[in-house]
């Protein structure tokens, strides 16, 4: 139970006075609103009706109007949960000021450190990378699919029951040679490389991380094709990548495995004294109909790929120097809440809902409150559950 005493008087006024720049500058996110839990400053019904407010500011709003109403500890703890946030310039605002000024002046945020980005403009097919400094969400238990789920399910999904499920390839680069590229080094890259190999262990796959490498990400889609990777045809493929990507030419390729439509024709009886052309032709029949009878694939099939950033935008990809890019901490995250009981493709749909929520945080340069979209492509033929933590009876 919170004592007697609220909020100071004083206190209500500086947050009063600088409701407007906290609404336009902070960010209300999991880790502040957790802070807060911990100090028992708020409950868990509060924190779940913050969170569930639509955008930042009207996260904001609630939870400024909640605070005076929370006891004497009420904003200290506040203010300690902006400095564990990496919000110091809202701290500052509310902590420094003389007493005198404190509820008049009107500050201007402080900006936080920001990589440097490459000097050369990017081209329209670009995606360019900005690092960011705030505004990320903390790790979260992947929630085990159960039993009765999988029962329910299996029939009308993509086979998903050895163990262990199959192969994550992590292609993280960091650095590049200077005498090829342009980039500067990616700070927080390696937090996405460390995050993907926790998630993809923890959904039993064998995980190979490849570092630096230096060939156009098309390569990934090639090298795993119907054509070139005959043994991964019909099974699910997942890609999620920040890059470029083209177009080509779909002209087909012979599916080597599963079974043909129908048994091969020619099933007559070969009749005596039959003459060598007779027979010559009979074969180039048979072969005829074989070849007509043959099962064909697409290029690529059965594949789910994620973009951080739209397609011929040319926009922004960010990403937090301490905590990873965002296309990848949503993507995290949405996975462990929700694979217990939902297909890729939906929480895709997901991962776009929570990408088109966020908003850069980068005071006094040209990256605040700068925005991303992110959208995925599917070829996908079935429902792909990933059954996280589950392994069937045999």
């Amino acid at each position: 139970m919170l004592g007697e005493c609220g909020m100071k008087e004083r206190e209500k006024q500086v947050l009063k006075k600088r409701s407007v720049a906290l609404c336009k500058e902070m960010v209300v996110d999991e880790l502040l609103v957790q802070f807060l839990q911990a100090e028992n400053i708020l409950t868990e019904n509060m924190a779940e009706s913050i969170l569930g407010k639509e955008t930042s500011q009207k996260r904001s709003w609630h939870l400024l109007s909640i605070l005076p109403k929370r006891g004497p500890r009420a904003f200290s703890c506040f203010c300690t949960a902006l400095r564990e946030t990496e919000q110091d310039h809202l701290y500052e605002l509310l902590t420094s000021c003389p007493e005198k000024e404190r509820c008049f002046e009107t500050r201007l945020p402080l900006p936080v450190q920001e990589c440097p980005v490459p000097a050369k403009r990017a081209r329209p097919n670009d995606s360019m990378e900005t690092c960011l400094d705030a505004d990320c969400p903390v790790n979260t238990v992947l929630q085990p699919c159960t039993p009765e789920f999988y029962d329910s399910h299996c029939q009308q999904a993509y086979r998903m029951q050895s163990s262990p499920r199959g192969l994550a390839l992590v292609l993280s680069n960091v650095t590049f040679d200077p005498s090829v590229s342009d980039f500067e080094t990616r700070r927080g890259g390696e937090v996405d490389e460390e995050v993907l190999t926790k998630l993809f262990e923890e959904l039993n796959f064998r995980v190979d991380i490849r570092k630096d490498l230096t060939a156009q990400l098309d390569w990934v889609f090639e090298a795993f094709n119907n054509a070139h990777c005959p043994q991964l045809q019909n099974k699910p493929k997942m890609f999620f990548i920040q890059a470029c990507r083209g177009e080509e030419m779909d002209n087909g390729v012979d599916q080597l495995d599963g079974s043909e439509r129908t048994q091969s024709p020619g099933c007559e009886q070969r009749d005596a004294g039959r003459d060598e052309e007779s027979e010559r032709q009979n074969r180039e029949r048979e072969e005829r109909e074989r070849e007509r009878l043959r099962i064909k694939l697409p290029q690529r099939s059965d594949m789910i790929c994620g973009f951080a950033t739209l397609k011929g935008w040319g926009t922004a990809a960010m990403r937090n120097t301490k905590k990873g890019s965002w296309y990848i901490q949503e993507l995290n995250t949405t996975i462990r809440q929700s694979a217990r009981d939902t297909h890729l493709s939906d929480i895709m749909v997901q991962v776009n809902g929570r990408i088109k929520e966020r908003e850069g945080y980068a005071p006094g340069s040209a990256h605040h409150r700068c925005k991303e979209m992110s959208e995925f492509t599917s070829s996908l033929c079935k429902d792909l559950f990933l059954f996280p933590k589950y392994c069937p009876p045999s």
